[in-house]
């Protein structure tokens, strides 16, 4: 009976998670990353009600606060990635090349265990983005990663005004262009005109809506697609677009300058011969290290010298997993490989934090451990550009969503049987209930 009144208690804190973290944490005697600001080699970080309170050496802790001693470890933010395919979403389908009224809200499963291997991997801000097959696959998602999500609602992050965040996915190259059936263009050039068109349609679409004032009788009839693409014009949503050769990185410039739209460059393989011009639009770069071999032909040229090359021209770069391309888990690698081929630390981790909050407009709450920041934070076995360093906690809003010493957490870490399942609620005492653990 006590273990029953136990879990029901347990339960009451699922249910309401607010009240899980109000007294406060202290992790003591760790070596800290702040990323902006230099490292601290034993330091002490304090989160309480999901903030970050406190950050530096030599802190007093709060006579009620719970103290874990994380000695020879390293602790830096969460890790944000700006393009992912977590969820198992999906976007536009196969009936025309530009869809923004797609909204991947509508389909992304919160239950996919691809939610919980990127926990292990130690991120904690996901960019969901729809497929890339279209000129544009519709809306994306940001999310936290937060733990027992039941639904969708769960995981969304919300701007001042209350609405959920997202970006919205345009792509040129290869997958865009398909056979050039239907309505689908088939050449690179097509390809810009269609995109071309459309934003100039929702330009007149913006001007009707402008000049009719508060008589609504003059108002265009609603287009949802039309809606999405004014937000854009507008720069209240940001693009992300899937580039990857030199000409169609120089072609999604072209058109961000036309039209005035705020842009962050995915993939961008072929970065390198055109670093300088992605700087001087002041364009940021989301790229990726960890790639298969072979692929697509476009990316034959793609080089682990892109972040090096974007960082000495002086463009924001930022990591990316386009998981499942890359899977979450090895996202933290991304690091090592750039400084490998001569990027700077600094702006390595940067790339892997703080640099990927700016491209989603979130750097005033993630990215870094400053006070009044979200309490997103992961701590790791060594430095973070070892190969053989492991993400052995992550912790959300305050709350640890992946904790490496627990066998089920570990499985999803490593791999093997049951890593895979869906939909698993995490209360411990339930599992050990039904399974008669202790």
């Amino acid at each position: 009976m006590k273990r029953i009144l136990f879990c029901l208690f347990a339960l009451a804190i699922y249910v309401c998670p607010a009240i899980g973290q109000q007294q406060a944490v202290a992790f003591t005697n760790a070596r800290i990353i702040p990323i902006v600001g230099p490292e601290i080699e034993s330091g002490t970080i304090i989160i309480q009600n999901g903030k970050i309170i406190a950050v530096g050496a030599n802190l007093p802790i709060p006579a009620n606060a719970r103290t874990i001693n994380a000695q020879g470890k390293v602790i830096m933010p969460g890790l944000v990635d700006t393009h992912s395919h977590i969820g198992s979403g999906s976007g536009a389908d196969g009936s025309g090349p530009i869809q923004p009224d797609v909204r991947l809200l509508d389909g992304l499963n919160a239950r996919s265990s691809t939610i919980q291997r990127a926990q292990a991997g130690g991120l904690t801000t996901v960019n969901v983005m729809p497929g890339s097959g279209h000129l544009n696959s519709g809306q994306t998602l940001y999310i936290k990663l937060r733990d027992n999500a039941n639904k969708v609602d769960d995981l969304l992050i919300y701007d001042k005004e209350k609405r959920y965040m997202g970006g919205i996915k345009f792509a040129n190259g290869t997958n865009s262009i398909r056979s050039g059936g239907g309505s689908f263009p088939g050449t690179r050039a097509k390809s810009a005109a269609l995109v071309r068109e459309q934003f100039i349609k929702a330009q007149e679409y913006r001007e009707k809506i402008q000049k009719a004032g508060k008589d609504v009788s003059k108002l265009p009839p609603r287009d949802l697609a039309m809606d999405t693409l004014v937000e854009v014009l507008e720069g209240k949503r940001m693009v992300h677009f899937h580039t990857h050769r030199h000409d169609d990185v120089l072609t999604a410039l072209r058109l961000q300058k036309e039209f005035g739209f705020r842009i962050v460059l995915q993939h961008v393989s072929e970065a390198w011969k055109v670093a300088d011009e992605i700087a001087a639009a002041k364009a940021p770069a989301s790229i990726i290290f960890i790639d298969s071999p072979g692929g697509k032909l476009e990316t034959a040229d793609i080089r682990f010298e892109n972040g090096v090359a974007l960082e000495r021209a002086g463009a924001l770069v930022g990591f990316h997993t386009d998981d499942g391309i890359t899977d979450s888990r090895h996202f933290l690698r991304s690091a090592g490989l750039a400084v490998r081929a001569g990027m700077s630390r600094e702006k390595a981790l940067y790339a892997l934090t703080m640099a990927n909050a700016i491209m989603m407009d979130l750097e005033d709450r993630v990215g870094s451990l400053e006070v009044g920041k979200d309490a997103d934070l992961i701590i790791i076995s060594g430095d973070p550009l070892s190969v053989y360093t492991h993400v052995l906690e992550t912790w959300v809003d305050g709350q640890k969503v992946f904790d490496r010493s627990d066998p089920k957490d570990r499985l999803i870490a490593v791999g093997g049987f049951g890593a895979s399942n869906d939909s698993d609620i995490h209360l411990d005492c339930f599992d050990a209930y039904i399974g008669g653990g202790n």
